[in-house]
């Protein structure tokens, strides 16, 4: 897929995410961070908070977005990958000993804090970082789908080094943005597979 069919991909899964909210929630609404506001304490709560971290939570709102959706795309592609290649149960062989344990812990902290279970799948309980070691432990699959191993770490370490303020409520430099977007398009050419 190239870039124009992406970033055409991309506007459709948008478009289509705008009619679902507006399918649930009609004529509601939208607050300058894209907040539906006609969900009770949501307004209320909105106008507690300074007019500059509303417009910064806006900005951050849509780098958010988009390594969400990389993420989770990131985390669907390893597991139809290994799915297809070792059955529905491929996490207790295929995966290293220290994604199996960060699952385990994170799954235990969930339990204990008396929360409810966020997945079945244990992917979702490991770090970004952690995909990375899945693919490169599953290099004899991913060889086939992605273009360099050696690739993939520098990309996978700058996209974790990026999720950082994403993540965590922090705001990405205007040098950062640019390196946000390089390195997602980055993520696309070792999609492109081996040459």
């Amino acid at each position: 897929m190239n870039a124009e069919e992406q970033v055409e991909l991309f506007v459709l899964k948008c478009a289509s995410l705008k009619i679902a909210v507006d399918d649930v929630s009609p004529g509601a609404a939208v607050d300058d961070i894209g907040v539906v506001l006609d969900q009770p304490g949501i307004n209320s709560s909105l106008e507690q908070f300074s007019q500059e971290v509303r417009t910064n939570a806006n900005r951050m709102a849509e780098y958010y977005k988009l390594f969400y959706m990389l993420e989770n795309d990131i985390r669907k592609l390893i597991d139809d990958t290994l799915i297809e290649a070792h059955g529905a149960d491929w996490w207790d062989k295929h995966s290293p000993n220290s994604a199996k344990e960060e699952c385990k812990a994170n799954q235990q902290r969930e339990k204990d804090a008396g929360f409810t279970s966020r997945s079945d799948n244990e992917l979702d309980y490991i770090s970004f970082g952690q995909l990375g070691d899945i693919i490169r432990n599953n290099w004899d699959l991913f060889g086939g789908i992605l273009s360099n191993q050696k690739a993939l770490g520098r990309v996978m370490y700058s996209l974790n080094n990026l999720r950082g303020p994403i993540a965590h409520c922090g705001l990405l430099a205007e040098d950062e943005v640019d390196r946000l977007k390089l390195t997602v398009k980055d993520w696309f050419r070792l999609l492109e597979g081996p040459k």
